[in-house]
């Protein structure tokens, strides 16, 4: 179980956003505590509003009163509405909230049912209540919980199949926007690539593309890019989403400040070598494409190969779970190339000579290495519930990223909707 504390100045914004997920049939209040009650059980955003409004008056310096929480269980998990409530009610309890007023939305938009909580942070008197140490405490109240109610722990290691929160895009389940948005939030965060085409070729291991376009609007330039989710073959399936719906680090301007930030890095060339290592090992032990990315697989690092209609490769990107890095063949190397790989295949010729194997220490793979911070040795190498190999790149982004992301763009998105429509009411 995971728990997301968010803070704000904007109770209604906070109120009319759950508010929102009931009007479209995709939610609906569990339960309140404190709130005022309604004849028919039914609340407006005004109507909820009115039971914080004292705390509100009260409050004496407090900025950002509003608390918005998000409590995710693990995804397997079949929690029911009693024990959401029960729950919701315990964390609040346990976090110091207990005597406030708040209300307990249920969130069914994705496939992950999930809780909202919305409170204040300033008593009765207009104190504010102490936050300190408050993820801490949370992490806590939540392992706490987990054991109390039976849930999966977020940090069970003797599971491996637990990490694997993050999934790639399947057209078919709908609610695309949301699947692709709990992927292209967080990568830039955690791997390094230098351009869109190896921006790409991580994306497209989640069913996911983008393209930039460019135009002229009123005489200025105009540029953006679009994203595309993909089907089971890699081709396009469904119309576009543009990058401003994902928030501003979705888009090309943010992007190529990362491509530039990581190319002004100082370059780790132990990750180069070792990587080089591990593909030179991979050439001299394969002889076709599949056996050559299966070896690689299981040493965590996956390979996109482009081809055109007659089977010529015209680009190869590997991208490297251990140190978090994708490079395109060419930045390894003109032996790691495109053009060395279709002679290989197409022609069963080795692009790497056996003194360079030697050179390149052959025997070094990517589990000799000393992974990052945060990230265990086994990640790469677990066995899933039927005995197949894990995929590395799922297992790596669920033990990295944080769960129950997925809907922060729409709430940030809505936030700013609801601020333009206020400024387009005022007078000039």
């Amino acid at each position: 179980m995971v728990a997301k504390i968010g803070r704000s100045s904007n109770l209604f914004g906070a109120l009319a956003y759950n508010n929102s997920k009931i009007e479209k049939d995709k939610g609906e209040i569990l339960f309140t505590n404190k709130i005022i009650e309604t004849a028919d059980g039914k609340y407006s955003v005004a109507q909820l509003a009115k039971s914080f409004q004292p705390y509100l008056t009260a409050n004496r310096n407090t900025e950002k009163h509003t608390l918005h929480i998000s409590i995710n269980p693990d995804p397997q998990d079949k929690v029911g509405d009693e024990k959401y409530k029960k729950l919701a009610w315990l964390y609040m309890d346990r976090m110091g909230y207990g005597d406030q007023p708040f209300i307990v939305f249920k969130h069914s938009d994705i496939d992950r049912i999930h809780i909202h909580i919305v409170s204040v942070c300033v008593d009765e008197n207009g104190k504010k209540i102490s936050d300190k140490f408050e993820k801490r405490r949370s992490m806590q109240v939540c392992r706490e919980l987990e054991d109390k109610l039976g849930l999966t722990s977020a940090i069970d290691k003797q599971r491996p199949e637990n990490r694997r929160l993050f999934k790639p895009v399947q057209y078919e389940k709908g609610d695309i926007k949301s699947q692709i948005a709990s992927v292209i939030r967080h990568l830039p965060s955690f791997y390094q690539f230098q351009s869109l085409g190896e921006y790409n070729a991580l994306l497209s291991l989640f069913n996911i593309t983008a393209e930039k376009v460019e135009g002229e609007l009123n005489g200025h330039l105009k540029r953006g890019l679009l994203y595309f989710p993909l089907d089971r073959k890699g081709e396009k399936a469904g119309a576009p989403f543009k990058s401003s719906l994902f928030g501003k680090n979705a888009g090309i301007d943010s992007l190529e400040k990362n491509f530039s930030a990581v190319k002004n890095k100082s370059h780790d060339s132990n990750s180069k070598l070792n990587l080089r290592a591990v593909i030179t090992q991979a050439i001299h032990s394969s002889q076709d494409e599949q056996t050559f990315k299966r070896l690689l697989k299981k040493e965590g690092i996956d390979t996109v190969v482009r081809s055109n209609a007659n089977g010529r490769i015209y680009g190869i990107t590997f991208i490297d779970h251990h140190s978090r890095t994708v490079w395109n063949g060419s930045r390894l190397g003109k032996e790691y190339a495109a053009n060395a790989f279709s002679n290989q295949w197409n022609k069963n010729t080795k692009p790497v000579s056996k003194e360079s194997v030697a050179q390149q220490s052959s025997t070094t793979t990517l589990n000799d290495r000393t992974p990052p911070a945060g990230m265990p040795h086994h990640i790469f190498n677990l066995p899933d519930i039927q005995g197949k190999q894990v995929d590395s790149l799922f297992d790596a982004l669920g033990g990295l990223l944080p769960m129950g992301q997925s809907e922060d763009y729409e709430e940030e998105t809505f936030a700013a909707q609801m601020k333009r429509k206020r400024k387009k009411k005022r007078p000039r």
